[in-house]
């Protein structure tokens, strides 16, 4: 039995409208707990926020949605459902890999449709090793999910249990690209399958090869894109959560917390005070600690993931070349994460996530134009550039990433452009992320799992954390995870999902 927070708690305070907050607030409604929710922004979404541009509507956070049925939880608790909600589109491919030498692959998630284009690619027997690997990662999903990804820890105890020996018999605890090695030989293969730990703040030379995981959310479980764009998400979480009886109070920046003895009573704001008999904070970690006005000891200081440099554009054309999601390598690999994780150098040739999401609804965009969004991993400002250099570095990085853009074939693209908006790691400083980055501490061993920091604060009693630094982790199904785990910390775990009223009627149609 894990711990659970003693005490009254029939008021929860939710600090935070993100992913994690309102998962975090929708399952204490389905277990009948009070719930305010107090944010700082006019929208909910938090990293999956929206900018509206120039009539172009950008998503300012994730740009891919996988596991659906792990955003579906949070609905389901309270008897609602994501997909009466959100309409989800499935990405085919899920995304296009192109490489330096002028190969390209589409990436889908289907079996079939994989193998075949992976033998269009690489031949015969590197589609036997893909579907050889699609299995390990099905098996690999399945030792991790119960035990490691959705389960609290209260030490690392926790991991003793079946699945472990599972996970280490699937080679879970070596090296990721030495096991994705073992069933594809063609390097460019291999990137497609373990890039994703770049997400996880590891080389994938030094990634445990459980972190694989992620690749099998990305490449087998499906890749979509909801209609009105990511913020779709939190816009519809927000609202079930409204119709279930939550106060959602936005533009409310919190300044203090209350305290009477070891119990928070109170949540302080700009505009008010709200009394609470238990709080789910979700702000990053440094914010959340300097709350508390205290922070766990540990022995060696986190350290946090790369950062990255995101520039939005709004066209007057697009390229047809481009999928939806279109991963553009460089030649370098290793070095470019050497780079990136430790020299602190910015990508001398780099690899470029490049979104287009008006490819899947143009209506992200007034008539004729188009969205695209280019994301470049960058070292985040405890080991590269710092916050204050961003504000020369800026305008010159922005200049040489569309040169690099036109150089990979994206012709014309500087003169395409009708408005734009660059995001950098002193955007992230500003908005209280600790080193400039929105991916928070890395998933080393040391800060994983047990290991990680854990979602309850020694010295405060009824205080949950809840987001990508604590469990389960980074990304939109974990940061989702994450909320559910604060919310079982204080009602002691799911309980059976409440039908509204509203739904009841629905269900017996």
């Amino acid at each position: 039995m894990t711990r659970t927070v003693p005490g009254r708690t029939d008021h929860v305070v939710v600090v935070g409208a993100g992913l994690a907050g309102l998962s975090a607030a929708l399952h204490l409604l389905g277990a009948g707990r009070r719930v305010t929710v107090v944010e700082r922004d006019p929208l909910p979404g938090g990293h999956a926020g929206r900018m509206e541009l120039d009539g172009y509507r950008i998503d300012t956070g994730p740009t891919v949605l996988t596991m659906p049925d792990l955003a579906d939880e949070p609905f389901a608790a309270v008897g609602d459902s994501l997909r009466e909600r959100v309409d989800l589109i499935p990405l085919h491919p899920a995304y296009r890999a192109r490489f330096a030498d002028g190969s390209a692959l589409d990436v889908h998630t289907g079996a079939e449709a994989m193998a075949t284009e992976v033998e269009r690619f690489a031949g015969a027997a590197e589609a036997a090793g893909y579907l050889r690997l699609r299995g390990w990662l099905e098996r690999l999903h399945r030792a991790q999910m119960r035990r490691f990804i959705d389960a609290n820890f209260d030490s690392p105890l926790g991991l003793l249990n079946a699945d472990l020996a599972r996970l280490a018999a699937l080679g879970g605890f070596g090296r990721l690209d030495a096991r994705i090695g073992r069933f594809l030989r063609d390097e460019r293969l291999r990137r497609v399958f373990s890039f994703q730990a770049l997400y996880a703040g590891v080389p994938p030379a030094r990634a445990l090869a459980a972190y694989a995981v992620i690749a099998y959310m990305d490449t087998v479980a499906g890749v979509y894109f909801p209609r009105g764009g990511m913020h779709a998400l939190p816009r519809a979480m927000a609202d079930a959560a409204a119709d279930a009886g939550a106060e959602l109070r936005f533009d409310h920046e919190v300044t203090r917390l209350e305290r009477s003895g070891g119990r928070i009573t109170a949540v302080v704001t700009d505009r008010g005070r709200v009394p609470c008999d238990a709080v789910v904070l979700t702000p990053d970690l440094p914010v959340a600690y300097r709350l508390l006005g205290r922070a766990p000891r540990r022995p060696v200081r986190l350290r946090h993931s790369p950062s990255a440099v995101v520039l939005h554009l709004g066209t007057d054309r697009t390229w047809p070349d481009l999928a939806h999601h279109t991963l553009s390598f460089g030649a370098a690999w290793h070095a470019t994460f050497d780079e990136l994780t430790r020299t602190g150098r910015l990508m001398s040739d780099p690899s470029l996530l490049v979104t287009r999401p008006t490819a899947t609804d143009p209506s992200l965009a007034p008539p004729g134009r188009h969205l695209h969004y280019v994301l470049a991993p960058c070292p985040n400002t405890a080991v590269g550039p710092g916050a204050a250099e961003w504000a020369d570095l800026a305008p010159r990085y922005r200049d040489g990433l569309l040169r690099e853009l036109q150089r990979r074939g994206l012709d014309g693209i500087a003169s395409a452009i009708e408005t734009e908006c660059l995001v950098t790691p002193a955007t992230w400083h500003d908005r209280g992320h600790a080193a400039g980055t929105p991916f928070s501490a890395a998933h080393t061993f040391a800060q994983t799992g047990p290991f990680r920091p854990r979602n309850l604060v020694r010295g405060t009693e009824n205080a949950v954390l809840a987001g990508c630094g604590t469990t389960p982790g980074v990304g939109v199904p974990t940061v989702l995870l994450s909320g559910k785990l604060a919310a079982a910390r204080i009602t002691g775990g799911p309980k059976r999902p409440r039908t509204s009223p509203t739904r009841t009627q629905e269900a017996s149609v």
